[in-house]
């Protein structure tokens, strides 16, 4: 759902922003989403919250600033589990969220168009401990086909070595 959501929104181009948390995971995670998507040669703007100003997560301000940019897609990189009303605002602009996020899921879920988490009850993933930027290379796997994927993998495995260890995962 979420490999044809992204590549759906290529075909149409539509504005999609890389929303990541401002850790190293998150800006780690950030960081290999662009390379990805440079590497396809498709533009995407990216926020990473203040972390004094504004938090972890999603907030409400961002989400309208990137709505009112024209994004038409969000996909979160470390952050976004635990943002029930950001997701539910963004919907209500009109926006797609697609959280991609390892923290603890908590009873209610975010209304998202569609949520990657190995810590989701009933998922099948057989290991729950990667940090956000491993997410995000698995996501970056399941976008490129394989032979690419083996050759390009090498572009993303130190940054997402240095998220691995740095969040302690």
């Amino acid at each position: 759902k979420v490999v044809d959501r992204i590549k759906k929104a290529v075909k149409n181009k539509e504005k999609i922003c890389i929303y990541g948390d401002y850790d190293v995971d998150g800006v780690a995670s950030v960081s290999i989403m662009l390379k990805y998507f440079n590497s396809i040669n498709y533009p995407v703007s990216f926020y990473i919250p203040d972390r004094v100003e504004e938090g972890y997560g999603l907030n409400r301000e961002a989400v309208e600033k990137t709505a009112n940019d024209g994004t038409e897609l969000i996909i979160t990189v470390d952050c976004g589990i635990s943002s029930i009303d950001e997701v539910e605002f963004a919907n209500s602009l009109g926006v797609d969220v697609i959280i991609t996020d390892h923290h603890e899921c908590q009873e209610i879920l975010p209304d998202a168009y569609a949520i990657i988490n190995p810590k989701q009850e009933n998922c099948t993933y057989p290991f729950s401990e990667l940090c956000g930027c491993g997410l995000a290379l698995k996501l970056i796997q399941a976008l490129t086909p394989e032979g690419v994927f083996k050759k390009s993998i090498y572009e993303y495995l130190h940054i997402t070595a240095i998220a691995t260890i740095a969040d302690v995962v």
